[in-house]
């Protein structure tokens, strides 16, 4: 019988822990340090996916292509290396939360919201701060779309980051004709 593989090693253990606690009223020390340690190890499991997630939404808001996760956590030998792989994951969300919030044409886009409407503005057909037509969401902001509903329920940034993939697509201002204008853009 090959004891190694993790889901019979749970399974022995939790017998064994059953049948120590029945006989003598309390666990033994490695019982209990196993369990703990399981408890810390699910922890950084999902505080690493979450973090991944974090990362990942922001490269999809920013357009940038994610990069492939590794999913190190699954091959970590010990609490040491899943908390490191947590602390990786936590600054790459952290620095990709801050680039977010700080698209290249933030002035710009500030300026045209302070024209157009409040960022969440529910009043078709135009949505959001920067007034955005259903077919413009779906051509620039398709996966927010998806996750999110309508640009009345994003965030500025994500508004803000749907803008500036429409003006690199080389539209520039031009969907926001006399607002750009007022605010000297065109």
């Amino acid at each position: 019988m090959n004891v190694n593989r993790p889901g019979l090693r749970g399974l022995l253990l939790a017998l064994v822990s059953t049948l120590l606690l029945a006989g003598t009223g309390s666990a033994p020390a490695a019982v209990t340090e196993e369990t703990t340690g399981r408890a810390e190890v699910e922890r950084l499991v999902e505080a690493i996916r979450k973090y991944r997630a974090a990362s990942r939404h922001w490269h999809r808001v920013m357009g940038k292509p994610p990069r492939k996760a590794k999913l190190a956590e699954r091959r970590a030998a010990s609490v040491a290396d899943l908390t490191a792989r947590r602390d990786f994951w936590r600054r790459r969300a952290t620095r990709l939360r801050k680039l977010g919030w700080h698209p290249p044409h933030r002035p710009a886009w500030r300026c045209i919201h302070r024209h157009e409407g409040r960022w969440d503005d529910p009043h078709a057909p135009y949505w959001g701060g920067l007034q955005m037509s259903m077919g413009f969401q779906r051509a620039f902001g398709r996966y927010l779309v998806r996750r999110e509903g309508t640009a009345d329920n994003w965030t500025p940034a994500e508004q803000m980051w749907t803008a500036e993939r429409a003006h690199r697509s080389g539209l520039g201002f031009q969907p926001w004709p006399n607002t750009a204008r007022a605010c000297g853009l065109m």
